[in-house]
């Protein structure tokens, strides 16, 4: 608190309607119980009574001091007015002085206590509002830190992506050139062009990752969707030995979403599901209504995924694949948070895991 805070509750600042109302009451009511004349006491009574008024007003603008002041100069007009005439009227004046004292003290005490009150729920309301500035701040820097580290693992995750295929460029490229057999150096050109094209489509999806499209909402046919992934991916379910099942209630009506965009993530889960059991397994696709939500579900009987890395799934270029890229998950994770829903991942209790996409049965609204 500074010095000024300090003095103005020490002397609290009158206002001057405080003061006109003080003055122009103590005066009337002076001159009133002096006009009076004594043979009319209950008048005098009546005036006694209005005193508080301005002792009140005194200590509420004043504090303490200034209602015993006021109280003060209301017992000196009051006694002076009445001289006493025997010890009962003594006492009674007495009374009536220590009374207006009384309230005038009590008043500005309260006053003062009140004020001292509101004043330090100010200060605490202005530091509270400054706490939450420097929260709102430091929340800012952890966002910026937090992109910036997002940024650097990302551009790790990046270069390291791209490094294998420009190595494998780099030698098939060279070895090209010095390999005086034709045939031999077509074989090292073809390892140029599927490099290339791995360069390509990790930068494609790459972008996809860090820009993605905004969804064009329109009404989706589900079990349509399930059987056209499905049908997608039946011939490398077939080379892999796996057996897909379809579980659908065909009764869910058409669900506002971009369907071309949840094609693209069904099938990367599927997918996901059977390049995960290269021994043989199952993959079934499940769509169900729960309140107003649609469920997707895709379980394996695969592997699953060990417990403490269940948390670094949706990661970008995070993969147990070989040739993985990290990028398929992250990019479904964002186009479902972009409908509005959720993606999470689950280990089965007996093995393998379940990818569960809710998406709300209205859809999101249109951008």
């Amino acid at each position: 608190m500074t010095h000024a805070d300090e003095k103005a509750h020490k002397f609290p600042r009158i206002t001057s309607w405080s003061f006109l109302a003080i003055a122009v009451t103590l005066t009337l009511n002076t001159l009133a119980l002096y006009l009076t004349p004594d043979e009319s006491e209950h008048w005098h009574y009546v005036i006694q009574r209005v005193f508080y008024f301005p002792i009140i007003v005194a200590g509420l603008s004043l504090g303490w001091r200034g209602g015993a002041i006021v109280a003060a100069l209301s017992s000196t007009v009051y006694l002076l007015r009445h001289p006493t005439v025997g010890p009962f009227d003594w006492i009674d004046q007495c009374l009536e002085a220590t009374m207006f004292c009384l309230v005038g003290v009590l008043t500005g005490v309260l006053s003062e206590r009140e004020r001292k009150q509101r004043e330090s729920l100010r200060r605490t309301a202005t530091r509270l509002e400054e706490v939450y500035r420097e929260l709102q701040d430091n929340v800012e820097h952890l966002k910026r830190a937090a992109r910036m580290t997002a940024l650097g693992h990302l551009s790790a995750g990046l270069a390291h992506e791209i490094r294998n295929p420009l190595a494998s460029i780099e030698g098939a490229a060279y070895v090209a050139q010095t390999e005086p057999d034709p045939t031999r150096a077509a074989e090292f050109l073809e390892i140029i062009r599927k490099e290339t094209a791995r360069l390509n489509g990790l930068v494609t999806q790459f972008l996809e990752f860090a820009r993605p499209r905004p969804p064009e909402m329109i009404p989706m046919d589900v079990p349509a969707l399930a059987d056209s992934v499905l049908n997608l991916i039946r011939q490398l379910a077939t080379q892999n030995n796996v057996t897909l099942r379809r579980v659908v209630d065909e009764t869910i009506a058409p669900v506002r979403c971009d369907p071309e965009q949840m094609k693209q993530v069904l099938l990367n889960l599927v997918l996901n599901s059977v390049q995960a059991m290269p021994r043989g397994g199952e993959v079934s696709v499940s769509a169900e209504k729960t309140e107003n939500m649609l469920l997707l579900r895709v379980k394996d009987t695969g592997p699953g995924i060990p417990a403490e890395r269940v948390d670094e799934v949706f990661d970008p270029f995070f993969t147990t694949k070989q040739n993985g890229t990290g990028l398929g998950l992250p990019i479904a994770y964002q186009i479902v948070e972009q409908h509005g829903g959720t993606l999470a991942v689950e280990n089965n209790a007996p093995g393998g895991c379940s990818f569960v996409i809710r998406l709300p049965l209205d859809g999101k609204e249109d951008a």
